[in-house]
């Protein structure tokens, strides 16, 4: 199977599964917009996220506002691969979700060529302070260096 054939089909299924997970999360929508959030102060998580959005052409996904700060923190991009690179890093930072887990399962079996880099992004989470349950709402005015280096993300 080719590369883009992979790709695509694993983004379908995101886009199919993606409103069936949001459905089931429990946490409050965060009451913000992109626009909202390039007004932040240079350099915060809050301006960095809007940056994020912008550069990408995404809005703040409702419910999911968390997935967007884990790219900015482990800078890992949103290509699909990539998108399964950083389910292993918060795997290994603790993170556990039936999400989570399908996500894992389908990207080793459709990616087995990148297995190591899968392994290496689940060690670099365990070796990072526990994050993936931060309250990010509250940190938007916080600079992203100061996250990153409080919790030894990388």
């Amino acid at each position: 199977m080719s590369f883009g054939i992979r790709s695509a089909n694993i983004a379908k299924m995101y886009y199919f599964s993606r409103d069936i997970y949001r459905g089931f999360k429990k946490n409050t929508v965060w009451p913000i917009e992109k626009a909202d959030l390039l007004n932040f102060p240079k350099f915060t998580l809050g301006s960095d996220l809007g940056l994020f959005l912008e550069r990408n052409n995404f809005e703040v996904e409702k419910k999911l506002e968390n997935h967007d700060i884990f790219h900015i923190l482990t800078e890992i991009d949103t290509t699909v691969s990539n998108e399964i690179t950083l389910q292993y890093y918060l795997l290994g930072n603790g993170k556990l979700s039936f999400y989570l887990v399908m996500v894992i399962i389908s990207g080793t079996i459709f990616y087995p060529e990148k297995w190591l880099h899968f392994a290496e992004n689940f060690s670099k989470g365990q070796m990072a302070e526990r994050f993936y349950d931060l309250n990010f709402w509250e940190l938007l005015q916080t600079p992203t260096q100061k996250i990153k280096s409080d919790f030894g993300i990388s």
